[in-house]
């Protein structure tokens, strides 16, 4: 019993968990790193979120975890392939056991963000520019409230 024992492999040690979030991270930086240019800029518009923050996400060096409201729209914005999507989802659920994945939402009640971009004047008064950016910032927290009541 003692020679079977001696001749068993130890077990390797399990991973930590940031081992864990850094190879799903790996995953998604890999798939991206595929795509063309300008692809983290459309899922920060999409999550509303800056680009720094996906960067961040999506790099394993850094050690936060991608959050899960977010995986559907980094899956539709990243066009993944059925297998690139089931091989990140099996590493995400490896490094986030007790975590159920956020279920995709419907889009009346989507946390997602669109962008709407405005032309306005380029006016010689900065303080009046900063102002009328402020205002249209007002007005879009304005219609947020309004569509939250729907």
């Amino acid at each position: 019993m003692a020679e079977s024992a001696a001749r068993e492999k130890p077990k390797p040690a399990p991973a930590s968990r940031d081992e864990l979030v850094a190879a799903y991270k790996r995953l998604l930086q890999e798939y991206i790193d595929r795509r063309p240019s300008g692809l983290r800029l459309k899922v920060a518009k999409a999550i509303g979120k800056h680009r720094s923050f996906v960067s961040q996400i999506t790099n394993p060096i850094y050690p936060i975890p991608v959050p899960a409201r977010h995986l559907e729209a980094i899956f539709r914005i990243c066009h993944l392939a059925p297998e690139e999507k089931q091989a990140f989802l099996a590493a995400y659920e490896a490094a986030h056991p007790n975590h159920p994945r956020a279920e995709p939402r419907s889009p009346r009640k989507s946390r997602e963000k669109r962008i709407v971009e405005i032309e306005l004047p380029i006016l010689d008064d900065p303080e009046m520019e900063r102002e009328m950016d402020e205002l249209l910032r007002q007005v879009a927290r304005q219609i947020e409230k309004l569509v939250r009541r729907i």
